[in-house]
């Protein structure tokens, strides 16, 4: 019986071991059984992804959401339409309008943030230009009147008070626009075409980006690309991280190129931290004052240096155009310098000189360290403030005193035309063209011509006849000139 027990014990092992081994050694079998298991858990873990991402972008929202308001805008009429609804004609006809039709009306959005113990609205400084009335709606519906606490057109922001009692505002929390990385998440909460609290995801497309404003009227610095959808009426909306925090204020959208070519997904925010470096001034002061150089710059590239015969190698900004009687004329800055610092701010590029500049405070002194001529200087500017977006638009800097021409240096100059800046490859009408050359005369010895465009008098700028005139009576005769000349395409400089 003990015997039989024992063998019975054994067939059982050897069965045992022979499934073992069989399980073991059959791929098939063995392929199928792990592949279950791994899609089992491919699937899990893809799942735990997704919900893990889901609820990240659903908690950035509700910690937002709560704070993001319509801004409804009531605008008088253009001047052209009001002189039209004022017109004795129209009125004839169609009788005399109600105030409701020299009005128009505008959407836009914003956001509560908490600045002190006081709550306020940030939103863009278009949305509530030339406002006669504005109203901020809540996500529940709640309306409150506001006012333009301040507003500033560089950064493109403005800061709005509510009228009343606004403790049950929720308010958003802003982060830190510096640590934004390509292809962080972005989310976009706003009202686009008046669609009351509308959310759209993306990603962070690129960083740092700078692009003309819209209306021409300068230049946006270190804007944040996004894919997430902005559309008219989203300006002035937070865009938000996967943390629920601001990182930028939806500004501007991009739909089509010069040539029609119809674009997506190019969508651009205002960093948050451009606007937490004006915050204090707009809230204290309810304007942003900033330092004014008077120089136009450019970028040292390779084609500027060879028009110009500097190194191209040199890191720095190029003063392309000096605005007369401005702090760095004052100074003595001359056309195509190359500023290399500003105060303890390395210069590497034109955007450090406006950034650096603009960071300083009107009225005080700075050392400007500049190259001219392969020898470097410092010169001590004190600093303007800085003209309005609009005002720059055609500023020519302060008013020159015209005079009449004093020895005319055997040329005659005059005005550029647009027409003339077409033909002889010029972006602007600035500067004086030679009309005549005198023959023997000192121009012609110095091999000038006829359409040579002047730029600059001794290495300052020349915008006008005025200004010529007034660069020449200061020399008199007998005195010798160093011209900026600009001949098909070159620029370069000629003595007489």
């Amino acid at each position: 019986m003990r015997k039989i027990t024992l063998i019975g014990l054994l067939v059982l092992v050897l069965v045992g071991a022979g499934l073992t081994i069989a399980w073991v050694r059959s791929p098939d079998s063995f392929v199928r059984a792990t592949g279950v298991a791994a899609v089992a858990q491919s699937g899990d873990l893809n799942q735990a992804i997704t919900d893990s991402g889901q609820n990240a972008v659903k908690q950035a929202i509700a910690a937002v959401g709560p704070a993001v308001v319509r801004v409804d805008v009531t605008l008088a009429a253009s001047s052209s339409m009001s002189d039209l609804l004022n017109d004795p004609l129209f009125r004839q006809f169609f009788g005399t309008p109600s105030p409701n039709q020299q009005e128009t009306k505008a959407v836009g959005s914003g956001f509560v943030i908490l600045y002190g113990t006081d709550k306020y609205v940030l939103t863009n400084a278009h949305v509530v230009a030339d406002a006669n009335s504005i109203q901020v709606v809540d996500s529940a519906g709640t309306t409150w009147d506001a006012e333009v606490v301040g507003a500033d057109d560089v950064v493109d922001v403005a800061i709005l008070r509510v009228v009343g009692d606004a403790s049950s505002l929720a308010s958003a929390t802003l982060g830190d626009s510096d640590t934004v990385e390509m292809g962080d998440w972005a989310i976009a909460i706003g009202n686009p075409l008046g669609l009351s609290y509308t959310v759209t995801l993306g990603i962070v497309s690129a960083t740092g980006r700078n692009m003309p404003k819209p209306d021409g009227a300068g230049t946006f610095y270190n804007l944040i690309q996004t894919d997430a959808a902005i559309n008219p009426g989203n300006s002035g909306g937070p865009l938000v991280n996967s943390r629920g925090e601001v990182i930028g204020i939806n500004t501007m959208i991009t739909r089509s190129t010069g040539n029609g070519v119809t674009i997506e997904g190019i969508n651009f925010a205002i960093s948050i931290n451009s606007v937490k470096g004006v915050l204090t001034q707009l809230v204290e002061d309810g304007q942003v004052r900033r330092g004014w150089l008077g120089v136009a710059i450019g970028d040292v590239t390779a084609a500027s240096a060879e028009a110009t015969g500097i190194d191209p190698n040199l890191k720095g900004a190029l003063v392309t155009r000096i605005f007369p009687g401005d702090p760095a004329d004052v100074a003595g800055v001359k056309l195509v310098d190359v500023i290399t610092r500003i105060g303890d701010t390395v210069v590497a590029s034109a955007e450090d000189v406006s950034l650096a500049v603009g960071g300083l405070a009107v009225g005080i002194t700075v050392e400007i360290e500049l190259v001219r001529e392969g020898q470097t200087l410092v010169v001590q500017a004190t600093l303007g403030e800085r003209p309005s977006e609009a005002d720059l638009a055609d500023y020519q800097g302060k008013t020159t005193t015209a005079s009449e021409s004093a020895a005319s240096f055997g040329m005659t100059v005059g005005p550029i035309t647009e027409v003339m800046a077409g033909q002889l490859g010029l972006n602007s009408t600035e500067g004086v063209v030679i009309m005549e050359i005198a023959s023997g005369g000192r121009a012609e010895r110095a091999g000038l011509a006829p359409g040579d465009v002047v730029l600059g008098v001794n290495r300052k700028a020349v915008e006008s006849v005025d200004a010529w005139n007034a660069a020449m009576a200061s020399i008199g005769t007998d005195g010798q000139i160093t011209l900026t000349v600009f001949r098909a395409g070159r620029l370069g400089f000629v003595t007489l």
